[in-house]
Order: structure tokens, then C-alpha cells, then sequence
């Protein structure tokens, strides 16, 4: 596959796409070209309104609170990009073998880290809203139960696969 068409970020995910043999992998590339967009529009939007409302405030935590937004915002996006562009770097410099289960397995962990994110966000909802759920069943039980605080430790641990699986198997 020759590198034409291969224009950085955006170039990487139809790259990767047409590269890649494996099914599971060419559609994560689609999921998570859709997911990286709708997280950047989150945070843009979240940025838009920050900014209204704070723009009366000048410099201090308000201007941190706006740059912890867009670094949140890259913390996210960026697992959720990088096993396609891990597989498009791997297969525009030839490090791809037929059988290789290097994009399988990349593929895997990023719906292992899409799954993460959506239950860091059940672990920590605000305890509000968690009472109106009648009946919240076993593991949505466990989960409620926990600190806020550990809805951190499932998208850093998927983060962390993600990247072992990629140095495991280059």
C-alpha cells in the first residue's frame, strides 16, 4: 500500500482502514474516528460554555479550569486515536505481516478503553442522580459504591493495555 493519501491525524484513519485486514479493526477505525469527533465537540462545546460563563472572571483558576478542560479533553481522545494510528504507522513503514494480530488486538483494546470510559462515567456520577435509579441491579450496585475518585482507574488501566499490547507485539 503506498503512503498517498496518508496526511497525518487525519489521514492515518482512511490509511489504516484500507490497510488493515482484519474486520474488527476496520470497523474500530470508523468507531473511533466517531467517538475521537463527538469527545472533541463535547470539549469544545464545554470550552464555548465555560468561557460564557466565566467571562466577566479574569486570569487565576478560571484559566486553569478552562486549559483542564482541553487537557481532559486530549487525555481521552488520545487512546482513543492511538491504536489507528499505531496501525497505520505499522503498516506504512511495512511491519505488517498477513496473520499478523497486531491489529486484531489493537482493535480489541480500544473498545476494551471505549467500554472504560463509559464506566469511569457510571462510577463517577454525582450521588444525585444515582438515587433515582429504582433498581440498579448487582453491578451497577458495585459500581455506585465506589469513590468518585476511582472512575479514573478503569481509562487509565485500558490506556495502560493499550499501550503494552502495541510494545508487545511490534
Amino acid at each position: 500500500m503506498s503512503d498517498r493519501g496518508y496526511g497525518g491525524i487525519f489521514g492515518a484513519f482512511p490509511y489504516a482502514f484500507r490497510a488493515s485486514d482484519s474486520l474488527l479493526f476496520r470497523l474500530y477505525a470508523l468507531v473511533s474516528a466517531l467517538a475521537a469527533l463527538f469527545v472533541a465537540v463535547l470539549v469544545a462545546v464545554g470550552v464555548v460554555v465555560l468561557l460564557g460563563n466565566t467571562a466577566s472572571f479574569s486570569g487565576g483558576s478560571i484559566t486553569l479550569s478552562r486549559a483542564f478542560y482541553v487537557v481532559v479533553g486530549l487525555l481521552v481522545v488520545g487512546p482513543i486515536v492511538a491504536p489507528t494510528l499505531f496501525v497505520a504507522r505499522r503498516h506504512r513503514r511495512g511491519w505488517s505481516a498477513e496473520g499478523d494480530r497486531y491489529d486484531l488486538s489493537l482493535a480489541l483494546t480500544g473498545f476494551v478503553f471505549l467500554v472504560s470510559l463509559y464506566v469511569g462515567l457510571v462510577i463517577s456520577i454525582p450521588p444525585d442522580p444515582r438515587y433515582q435509579v429504582s433498581d440498579p441491579g448487582p453491578l451497577l450496585s458495585t459500581l455506585y459504591a465506589l469513590p468518585s475518585i476511582w472512575g479514573l482507574v478503569p481509562p487509565l488501566a485500558a490506556a495502560g493495555v493499550i499501550y503494552l499490547t502495541h510494545r508487545a507485539l511490534r
